[in-house]
């Protein structure tokens, strides 16, 4: 599997060329789809869908339909989770491709002084191909927090089966092929990718997560955009080749999307089917998938690459319904052209939106608590409610031991701002762009909802006011572990 000089040749004279320009735009009909049975798959989707933020549609190369559930926006990135695993695949298909390492090479070939003296047998046997099926011989995963997944953690992790035997999801594993990436590159994998992928497919600023040493984490933590996210599948799609120029070699396309592992036996789950390098394999076609929700799914047979992200607990519910609702809509030839119905669906695609926060603007409580610091009996939390800045809006400022940020709340729309969000364990983000909305349901309780819109996780707080104290209950809608958390109670001094 090393590669040739050749190709690597070939490789450094494509990376310099400019960007590529975004996937072209066609109607539905002119590619074999109806618009007005896409707008009832997007229906369908905004209703069953706990929480979508955004879907693209590509057909022979031409989007033909795309939309996003304010505030998510087509300018803004998301976090794609495990679905970064594929683009680290990528990566080691680059170095494959350039001759700098093989498939069949021993992992702790790469990190002689990172692997236990008393390593076994079986970690010796395990292969940089073992890391991308996710076969390294491991009954459980290895530590793979940011600060405790490194190249060290993961070899001194037991390997109780045999490399190559036993399938089991594990990402470290994808941090491992990363490091292998960088051991042979000097590079981390985002910067050797950005002039071999990310340039030529227009992806100009991608972000990945590191861990406490620096490294790319590499099975999550990337963010782009959505029409980035076409675009890579339809690079596999086009079995590596972008604009007329091969950017991966066509075999390693195919060795990477086809069924390379068993994985289960489930006929109506599409995470039993088959697992290849990085890529699951589908009912239909295979795909690139992360936590909640975030698809890159490519039908060769059907020409055709979904770009999706969403906030959702049921992954397979939303295959199901794209194999149940869109799969029928596909037309071997154009359809006749339809502009009534085309203009209603891209009407219906520039009007989603998440719903916000429910109830009114104002309340007879209102008057009450405005302006008041509510803290708890330790002093620890509290949160004041204040008139905001522009007309209809609040501002809430939350105390959480030393640390204090206010964020601005819509009625009936978005306000934005920066601050941090804790989404719970694995997702204590310190810093990300938000959106807020609040309603009052009653004369008494004010609900507040945040969506940090680059990633999958919003929060809703529900704040019962009763005289001089507060009740917080806050619920998120999918988080890595509960969604409810403890609440609260404060007080404010007397009035």
């Amino acid at each position: 599997m090393r590669g040739t000089p050749l190709f690597a040749l070939t490789l450094l004279l494509l990376v310099v060329q400019p960007a590529a320009a975004a996937l072209p735009r066609a109607t539905p009909e002119s590619q074999g789809l109806s618009s007005s049975g896409l707008a009832a798959l997007v229906q369908t989707l905004d209703t069953e869908v706990s929480e979508m933020h955004s879907l693209m549609i590509v057909r022979r190369g031409q989007v033909v339909a795309e939309g996003w559930w304010a505030p998510y926006a087509a300018e803004h990135r998301h976090v794609l989770y495990s679905l970064s695993k594929s683009f680290t695949a990528t990566a080691v298909g680059f170095a494959v491709a350039e001759g700098r390492l093989s498939l069949f090479d021993p992992v702790v070939g790469f990190f002689p002084t990172e692997t236990p003296a008393d390593a076994s047998a079986r970690l010796k046997a395990m292969r940089v191909r073992d890391l991308l099926t996710m076969a390294t011989g491991h009954q459980d995963e290895p530590p793979h927090t940011e600060e405790t997944m490194t190249v060290a953690s993961f070899l001194a992790h037991p390997v109780p089966h045999k490399p190559g035997t036993h399938f089991l999801y594990n990402t470290p594993a994808t941090f491992m092929a990363g490091a292998v990436v960088q051991k042979v590159t000097g590079q981390t994998v985002l910067d050797y990718l950005r002039p071999r992928l990310f340039a030529p497919l227009g992806i100009l600023d991608p972000v990945w997560d590191t861990n406490s040493e620096g490294m790319t984490l590499g099975g999550y933590g990337l963010r782009i955009r959505t029409e980035e996210i076409a675009r890579f599948g339809q690079l596999y799609l086009q079995r590596g080749v972008r604009e007329g120029r091969t950017l991966l070699p066509p075999d390693w396309i195919d060795l990477a999307t086809s069924r390379q592992m068993s994985n289960g036996s489930n006929p109506r789950s599409d995470w039993d089917q088959g697992y290849g390098f990085q890529f699951w394999r589908s009912r239909n076609g295979y795909r690139g998938d992360g936590a909640f929700g975030q698809f890159c799914i490519v039908l060769p047979e059907h020409d055709l690459v979904v770009a999706l992200t969403s906030g959702t607990r049921d992954m397979q519910r939303v295959l199901d319904l794209l194999w149940e609702h869109l799969l029928p809509l596909l037309q071997p030839q154009a359809l006749p052209a339809d502009p009534v119905g085309h203009d209603r669906l891209r009407t219906q695609l520039a009007g989603l939106a998440l719903r916000p926060a429910e109830g009114g603007a104002s309340s007879p409580a209102a008057t009450a608590v405005l302006d008041r610091t509510f803290t708890e009996a330790d002093g620890r939390r509290s949160v004041t409610v204040q008139t905001g800045a522009t007309p209809g809006t609040l501002e809430v400022t939350w105390r959480d031991g030393e640390s204090s940020h206010r964020f601005p709340f819509g009625h009936g729309t978005w306000a934005f701002s920066r601050g941090p969000v804790d989404a719970g364990a694995l997702a204590r983000l310190p810093d990300e762009p938000v959106a807020g909305t609040y309603g009052w349901t009653d004369e008494s309780m004010l609900v507040l909802k945040v969506a940090a819109y680059e990633t999958p996780f919003a929060l809703t707080h529900r704040l019962t006011f009763r005289g001089d104290e507060v009740t917080v209950a806050t619920e998120g809608n999918v988080a890595f572990g509960p969604t409810k958390r403890p609440e609260w109670t404060a007080r404010a001094p007397a009035r």
